[in-house]
Parts: structure tokens; sequence; C-alpha cells
């Protein structure tokens, strides 16, 4: 792809900028897949050249003034041209936020050009700010920051992670389509708890998630060894876990499936993974709001599974999630303690595992496996015996669930015009919950043929009479 750009390009000025100069230095596969060039001049027609030569789609880049973007076939390659900012290249590195991303190649080959120390830096694994103003000129870099730190493994320099505290209120002027983007990354990370441990030590966390630092110090029940924020981080260490190796929970049979589910694509970039770590973070956000001391001096949080999942969804609207992925967390939230309610009721039979997928349709695999870590992350009183309970129950649930997902539903046994006909009533929410019935009956394997499911209507009809 670089060759496609240099030939493109001739012999205009133009040098390779940013993460790929970084990430070919450190031998990062991938650095020559999505680059950044610089060039003296209108990036328009250099774009433009590149995409008629590789075959690719050109197209302005709305955030960035004057850049262009060229996205190879299949999208199996990107790169960036923006016109110099500044009147030489060394202002342009000088504007950068960190030295590591202030580094320039020629395009068409010769020195490295690295201005403040990049390479030592690289060399070193610290990430140091260019100069104190790269946050004043876009605030969201104190959060790219922490997402770069675990991204890499680098540590930041105490004077950059400094001046990211003292800009970090900066990020509400950041639109929050930015923000989102950059916390998606941290929160899929396979370092997501060290990036928002970072993010907390940044002064990030108040910014850009309230709901979560409002969970600190919020004391609980005895049944919970930590507060909320710190039940809220294991869930989401939990939930880690599930995704990285199901077969150490939930069993070798349920390993392939599960692994599987959480592998599909749900929305706005996320697997369904991604959606279970949102639901983590998010699942206990209205513990503070409802909270309360009962008079035999227990702590309790009455409805924060239905609060939570509007609070779910507000936090997710600010920062401009698609309403898939609103839809989907505030699922998980507003569901997260249903299977606990049936430990006490394993085994179950097939009409208390029916009602239980109808009321978590469409999470019922992805809240299922949030209960599991849920539970997991909960270790006060009683808790190894609770634990093994509430597994062997999500073991027995998981086969239906993950089957109610995978497979079409089953043809209607009986239509509604056809059972309000046999039965001589009118449409309407009796005849919904008739309807209703008769699929539970035929779930728990009582009823098989129309004939049954209309006789079985005329019996609880019958019933409603008496």
């Amino acid at each position: 792809m670089i060759e496609t750009v240099r030939e493109a390009l001739g012999d205009a000025p133009a040098w390779v900028v940013g993460g790929a100069v970084r990430d070919r230095l450190l031998g990062r596969r991938g650095a020559d897949d999505d680059i950044d060039v610089v060039l003296e001049g209108d990036a328009r027609p250099a774009a433009r050249r590149i995409a008629k030569r590789a075959g690719g789609a050109a197209f302005e880049l709305s955030d960035v003034f004057g850049g262009w973007r060229v996205v190879g076939p299949r999208q199996s390659w990107q790169v960036d041209l923006q016109p110099l900012q500044g009147a030489t290249l060394e202002a342009d590195l000088a504007a950068r936020d960190l030295t590591v991303n202030a580094m320039a190649e020629p395009l068409r080959g010769g020195e490295l050009v690295d201005p403040h120390g990049g390479r030592a830096d690289l060399a070193a694994r610290r990430l140091r700010m260019v100069s104190p103003a790269a946050f004043d000129a876009d605030p969201l870099r104190t959060l790219r920051l922490a997402r770069l730190a675990i991204d890499l493994g680098f540590e930041v320099e105490p004077a950059t992670g400094a001046a990211a505290r003292d800009h970090a209120a900066g990020l509400e002027r950041v639109s929050p389509e930015r923000i989102f983007a950059e916390l998606k990354r941290i929160v899929v990370s396979d370092a997501a708890l060290e990036g928002l441990a970072l993010m907390e030590r940044l002064g990030l966390t108040p910014v850009v998630l309230p709901e979560l630092e409002a969970l600190r110090d919020v004391e609980q029940n005895p049944y919970h060894h930590r507060d909320v924020l710190g039940h809220t981080l294991e869930v989401l260490e939990q939930a880690i876990a599930l995704e990285r190796d199901p077969a150490a929970t939930l069993g070798d049979d349920l390993a392939g499936a599960v692994g599987a589910l959480l592998a599909e694509p749900l929305a706005d970039g996320l697997t369904r993974a991604g959606g279970l770590r949102f639901g983590a973070l998010l699942h206990d956000a209205a513990k503070p709001a409802t909270r309360i001391q009962l008079p035999d001096g227990r702590v309790g949080f009455p409805r924060h599974d239905v609060d939570g999942a509007a609070l779910a969804r507000a936090t997710l609207a600010r920062l401009r999630a698609s309403e898939r992925l609103r839809a989907h967390v505030a699922d998980l939230t507003r569901h997260h303690l249903r299977l606990g309610f049936l430990v006490h009721e394993a085994p179950l039979d097939r009409r208390t595992v029916y009602r239980y997928l109808r009321d978590t349709a469409p999470v019922s695999v992805d809240v299922t496996l949030l209960s599991v870590a849920d539970r997991l992350a909960t270790r006060g009183r009683k808790a190894d015996e609770a634990i093994a309970r509430h597994v062997a129950l999500a073991r027995e649930v998981l086969p239906a669930a993950l089957e109610q997902h995978s497979a079409a539903p089953p043809a209607t046994i009986v239509r509604g015009d056809e059972l309000a006909r046999a039965l001589g009533i009118e449409p309407g929410p009796r005849l919904g919950a008739l309807l209703e019935a008769i699929a539970e009956a035929r779930y728990a394997g009582e009823v098989a043929t129309p004939e049954a499911a209309v006789a079985l209507a005329r019996d609880l009809l019958a019933e409603e009479e008496t």
C-alpha cells in the first residue's frame, strides 16, 4: 500500500507521520495498513490520485480541516492525508500530542525526523507530551493518553499525567461521539481494567463516566465484600474472564457456543462481548440513588434494576451510542437479577425456563452470563455456596437460551384469528393471554396440536368463568 501512495504522489513533498511511524519502530503488525501522511498543499487531488491508482474510495474528513481519507478495496487499508499544519514540518510536529506521535519519515525515504525525542521515549516505553499546549488544543488527547498507554503498555510520564489531569474538565467541550470512540477502545481492550484505573488517576472518569464515579464509597450488605464501585469493576473482570475462557466457569460443553455468541457483531463496532462489558459497568449504576437503610439495619437497593435500565440508556444516549446498544445494555441492566431470583426453585421446570427466556429475550444468553459474572464478584457472607448454586443454574438455563438465540421461532400452532373464531371471542388482551398460555404449554411439552391448543384455551376460559 505504501508503494501505491509513493507512486501516486510522485515527487511532492510528503511525510508519513504519527502512529504508523511509531508502530513501525516498535515492530507492531499492521503498521502500514493505516497511515497518516502530511504534505505541502491541497490533500484533495493527492487523495483522488491514490484512490484511482488503488481502486479505492476517497472522501473528505469532516472533523479534520483540509483532511482526506482513502480507503482501499474491501477496507483492507486506509490512508489519511492532511496539509501541513503550520509553515513547516517541524511546526506541524510541534503541534502534536505526544513525542512518540511527533515523528515523521519522508515518504520517498530518508532520515527519521524526530525533533522531540520520540524514539528515545519509545525505547523507554514512556508517553510524554510534546508541550503542555497539546491538551489545550484538543482535550480529547487526555482520554487518548489513557487509551494509548494501555494499547502500548507504556507508562505516562509524571508531568504529562499532571497536565492531563489539569485539562480533564476540557473533555466537556469535546463531542460525545469522539469521547465514545476512545472509551469503547478502552473498555474492549485486553487491559480494560488498567485503562479504567488510569482514567481515574488522570481525573477523567468524573467527566467521561460520572455514573461510574458515583459508585465510589456506596456501601452494600454483608453479602458483598466491596463498595459498589469495587464490585462493579470485579464484575467487569469476571465478564472478561468469561469472554476469554468460558470453559473455566461453564464447562467445555457450553464453551464453544458461548464463545461464538460473544463474538457476534452487536452495534457501534462492538461484539456482544463488548456489550457485555458495558453491561457490567452499568448494571448497578442506579444503586447510589436507590440505596435505603432498612429498619433492621440492612442495606437495600429497591428497583435498582428498573431504574438502572433507564440510567444505562441515558448514559449511552449522552455518549451518542446507537439505539441498538442502548436497548441491549438497558435490557442487561433490567434483567440482571432474574436468574438469582430462581436459584431457590432449581431445578427449573420447563414452564419456568420458558418464562425466563420470554422475559429476558433478546438478551437471554448475555444476561445469564452477566448474572454469573455478578455472582462471582459477590464474595461476602456464604459466598461459596451461593456461587456454586448460581453457576449450576446458569449451566441449566444456558442450553435453552442458546437454542432460542440460534433457532428460528417455531411455527405458530394456532393463529389468533383461528382461536378467536373457535372460542367465539373478540381479538384483544384476553386473546393475547390465551395465545401466550398456549405457547408456554407447548414449550413445556403439554400441547402439540392445534386441537389440543384450542382445548386448553377453552379450559382456561371455563376456569375464568367459575
